[in-house]
């Protein structure tokens, strides 16, 4: 791997069997896998000037590791993703959990039997936990929709409970809506876990973090002999669709294109912009071993930040006398302003639209959008790597 800022003098993109734009983990895959399994030489053009996406960590003026774009929580169910990743990094034992702060108590979410008791009380907190049991059986996540149907006062009354105190208000902080723009659909499966697990992912078979970091997983799995990388590269610079080509620095392009950023800015948003939620993020480094008890704690009935990250709880990392947290303020996403969309705001008018620019490259065979931008998704990581093991899959298969 060699990886440098700006493209060459006299680049051509013509040497390399692929191109790959975006040096996350939808691009990062895909060029690994092609590199290896096919032998393809792949160029990847990453506009930042550091690989690894979102998920970039490094190491902040007090020495803490931190994740520049928001806490990443590896955690997934697919044997497939976690061999892969494997490849590149060992993994720490780190467990997920999050505490809700409602009124100055700190209780863990999903509502649990421990949070019933903070809640409601030790005695009638039990005994809504027992009625839920006899309910709904034990370990079982129950949607609040299911408390409301089950036609019981005080089940119901749990509903209600973490609908305000869990939900609607931090909902509003996050998406921006008021309660009437809010969907019921998406209200209903807001879940209570019946059990003491307090994971935050308690059915994901591996979760952890990258023992040496995100950024050092990419680089390791970006370290192969055939790919090149070029950060510092805006592809739209050199990189255009028409109906049935890609044109490269003006001309015609015979390889593969692997495509992970904004399908609306690759086409100037003339159709109109996508809309999604960005992020405002608030680092502090504060005199102290520990602020929190755990990595998260969302903020779901005060304050105007949505929740603090605290990442010495999440990496493991030891640096005493000094931690690092961050605060997140949640807004709506302005085209062209620098900011990094985060959130896309997924409805059917917006989904139409996407579609439409969809339909622009559809017939551009070696035109290939994947990711959490390309696909306009809500993408945990372990889902964009497994979108891009499938496409990687389909190419290689065309080229074997």
């Amino acid at each position: 791997m060699h990886i440098s800022s700006g493209l060459p003098q006299g680049f051509n993109p013509q040497a390399y069997d692929m191109v790959v734009v975006g040096a996350g983990y939808a691009g990062s895959v895909c060029a690994r896998r092609l590199a290896e399994t096919s032998g393809f030489r792949v160029c990847v053009l990453e506009r930042r000037n550091h690989i690894a996406g979102n998920a970039y960590d490094c190491l902040d003026d007090a020495g803490i590791l931190i994740h520049l774009y928001g806490p990443h929580i590896y955690h997934t169910t697919s044997e497939r993703v976690n061999s892969f990743l494997s490849r590149f990094t060992d993994w720490t034992d780190y467990q997920h959990r999050v505490l809700a702060d409602i009124h100055g108590t700190l209780m863990p979410v999903p509502f649990n039997h421990k949070s019933l008791k903070l809640a409601f009380g030790e005695e009638k907190g039990e005994a809504l936990y027992r009625k839920l049991v006899e309910t709904f059986g034990e370990n079982k996540k129950v949607p609040i929709m299911e408390l409301r149907n089950a036609n019981d006062p005080e089940l119901a009354e749990v509903a209600d409970y973490v609908y305000e105190n869990v939900f609607l208000h931090y909902t509003m902080k996050q998406w921006g809506q008021t309660p009437d723009q809010i969907d019921p659909s998406v209200t209903g499966r807001v879940p209570v876990f019946v059990g003491d697990d307090d994971r935050y992912f308690p059915l994901a078979t591996f979760q952890g973090m990258p023992a040496k970091g995100y950024t050092k997983l990419f680089e390791n799995m970006l370290d192969h002999d055939l790919i090149d990388v070029f950060c510092d590269v805006d592809a739209r610079d050199i990189l255009s669709v028409d109906e049935t080509h890609v044109l490269l620095c003006g001309q015609p392009y015979g390889g593969e294109v692997v495509y992970t950023g904004p399908l609306d800015e690759l086409f100037g948003l003339d159709l109109g912009a996508l809309p999604y939620r960005t992020l405002d993020m608030q680092f502090e480094t504060l005199d102290q071993d520990q602020f929190q008890p755990v990595g998260t704690v969302n903020y779901t009935v005060s304050e105007d930040f949505t929740r603090i990250t605290e990442f010495k709880n999440m990496t493991g990392q030891v640096v005493p006398g000094k931690t690092t947290i961050m605060r997140e303020y949640s807004h709506a996403f302005e085209p062209g302003s620098g900011q990094t969309p985060y959130y896309a705001i997924i409805d059917p008018e917006n989904r139409a639209l996407y579609e439409r620019y969809l339909e622009r490259v559809e017939g551009v065979t070696n035109f290939h959008p994947v990711g959490r931008l390309a696909e306009y998704r809500y993408y945990d990581m372990d889902a964009v790597t497994e979108s891009a093991l499938e496409l990687s899959d389909e190419i290689i298969a065309c080229h074997a």
